[in-house]
């Protein structure tokens, strides 16, 4: 019995999405402990946490509550079980392994680039196990389809839009911009896209995932 439920598609869907989001938790944690630069989205929640207090994992809790309302609102887009997961727990995550401070990182540029690397391969691998079990678009990339639909922008230019805005954002509040803030922004993208295809053959019949494909947090 317990293990017909274990193995049934639908918990193995939401036990790869979980563990996905902890991957990427994972990876983010080390990014921004290698100090050479974040995600823009991290640049912003880094600099609210300086400016405001709190931890990264709240602001990022707080800022994905803001814009699934945001999505709501401006394209009505309904919230999912799976984009309410994303926001908590992906939050949880990253303060969990800021917390724990597992590796010591010293001052040389080549070791904090090495851990900086890893970081993004390891998110990036974390976003395609997220992805696979199709159980919905993180808030982020909702309220990226919700500005896309009501005001008819390319999906391209909005996402660009949106990055740009909340780095310019994260640098006056006093986050990290800096040029591993370039190398996350141009190598995310076609990382993933590595990953996705690995992690959809896994999670292929008999797990029941759909074939379209979602868009990354």
């Amino acid at each position: 019995m317990g293990r017909n439920f274990l193995l049934h598609p639908l918990a193995v869907r939401y036990s790869v999405f979980m563990l996905g989001l902890a991957v990427m938790g994972f990876g983010i944690a080390m990014m921004i402990k290698a100090n050479v630069g974040v995600a823009p989205w991290d640049t912003l929640h880094i600099g609210l946490q300086k400016t405001f207090g709190l931890t990264i994992g709240m602001w990022s809790q707080i800022m994905g509550a803001s814009i699934i309302l945001a999505s709501y609102v401006i394209g009505k887009i309904k919230p999912t079980v799976g984009m309410f997961l994303n926001m908590i727990f992906f939050g949880l995550f990253i303060d969990l392994f800021m917390w724990l401070n597992w590796v010591p990182i010293g001052d040389a540029v080549i070791e904090r680039v090495v851990f900086f690397a890893a970081g993004l391969v390891i998110y990036t691998f974390g976003t395609g196990m997220y992805i696979s079990p199709r159980l919905g678009a993180g808030p982020r990339d909702s309220f990226m389809l919700a500005l896309h639909e009501r005001m008819g922008w390319g999906i391209g230019k909005v996402r660009v839009g949106i990055e740009c805005t909340v780095t310019l954002l994260g640098f006056l509040l006093g986050g990290p911009v800096s040029l591993g803030t370039l190398v996350t922004a141009v190598a995310i993208g076609p990382l993933i896209k590595q990953f996705i295809p690995l992690w959809e053959k896994m999670m292929a019949k008999p797990f029941g995932n759909a074939s379209e494909i979602s868009l990354h947090d």
